[in-house]
């Protein structure tokens, strides 16, 4: 069966949906409209995105900012050292019932909630990071042998300092696979400094004009699974994943030089997804070669596993997925430089 794709104006309610929405971060948070983009494509795309970045960039305000535009619940988890998985999780209490009788009673943990934001998620012990992984692939927790659902929809924004590494435990690859994105945020530029030291006094941020309700999410969500995904893009993807693991027929000569293991099948999943979440926020009711090449690079780049040789180089995951994208022929064709297709929409 064919399947349908959405008329301008079906899917137009939800283009405006995503345009006030970014209209809001834009205005409240100053200087980072793309990575406001990706954040939104993120939540679209119900998927968790790891924010890292030096301590005072906005990464708190900028998730706070998030929940308060979309009128999700929000909570916040300092992971520290001595954290532990029943801080995160919750704990069964022992309490006295009105019968005199004692019996254990669950108390919900911090990640109970829609949006929860894990700060410096790195500082926790191993054992503290493996209780999130259940809660971030399946969206529940399971204690004493009793599975208890969490709040939907519910997103894990995790930060993480990439230059403060004394007392830290770096995310094992499982849990950086469950992650759609990773984002870097980077210093903002003089101009966009003076306009904050000159409109945010003591760095207090203004107040959301406009706020989403909760039927309006519902239809993001539901306009999202109608985004039409064409063949030759799906190809495309594949052909991109594929092209990650060293010794494949699409690997390029630097995959094969500096990469020891590539992108799992959860990569393309998280791009396919990412780049529905692109087209609607730009308005279009079918996934593009480009709306790929915008997502591939925060999908990748912290699910691609580099040898000893990379680091000699200074290559870098993000230097190897711009060189594929550069490099991978979108058509499959390996048609002349010269020659012109034109892309799917």
């Amino acid at each position: 069966m064919a399947e349908i794709i959405l008329k301008p104006e079906e899917l137009q309610p939800s283009a405006e949906l995503a345009r006030k929405t970014l209209e809001q971060l834009d205005r409240i948070l100053l200087g980072r409209k793309e990575l406001h983009r990706l954040v939104l494509i993120g939540v679209l795309a119900r998927g968790h995105v790891l924010l890292e970045g030096l301590p005072g960039l906005g990464k708190t305000a900028l998730v706070k900012t998030i929940g308060q535009i979309l009128k999700l619940d929000f909570k916040r988890i300092q992971f520290t050292p001595d954290l532990m998985p029943g801080d995160v999780l919750g704990s069964h209490i022992l309490q006295e019932t009105g019968s005199g009788k004692r019996e254990l009673v669950f108390q919900p943990g911090p990640v109970f909630t829609n949006i929860l934001l894990a700060d410096e998620i790195n500082r926790a012990s191993p054992k503290t990071q493996s209780a999130m992984l259940e809660t971030m692939q399946e969206n529940c927790v399971t204690l004493l042998g009793t599975t208890r659902p969490l709040p939907q929809p519910f997103f894990v924004l995790a930060s993480q300092n990439p230059i403060e590494l004394e007392g830290t435990y770096p995310l094992p690859e499982a849990q950086l696979d469950r992650f759609l994105f990773r984002v870097m945020f980077d210093n903002v530029d003089a101009e966009v400094l003076t306009q904050i030291i000159s409109e945010r006094r003591r760095g207090e941020l203004p107040t959301p004009t406009w706020q989403m309700e909760r039927i309006d999410l519902e239809t993001l969500f539901a306009t999202m699974g109608k985004i039409y995904l064409p063949a030759p893009v799906s190809r495309y993807i594949a052909r991109l994943v594929t092209a990650t693991h060293p010794g494949s027929a699409e690997a390029t000569e630097p995959v094969n030089k500096y990469v020891s293991y590539g992108a799992s099948p959860r990569a393309a999943i998280a791009i396919a997804e990412a780049a529905r979440g692109n087209a609607l926020v730009s308005g279009r009711p079918s996934v593009g070669f480009e709306d790929v090449k915008l997502v591939a690079q925060p999908v990748l780049n912290h699910r691609l596993i580099l040898n000893y040789q990379a680091r000699f180089d200074r290559m870098t995951p993000a230097k190897l997925v711009a060189e594929l994208i550069t490099q991978l022929d979108e058509t499959g064709l390996n048609l002349p430089k010269d020659v012109t297709v034109a892309k799917a929409n």
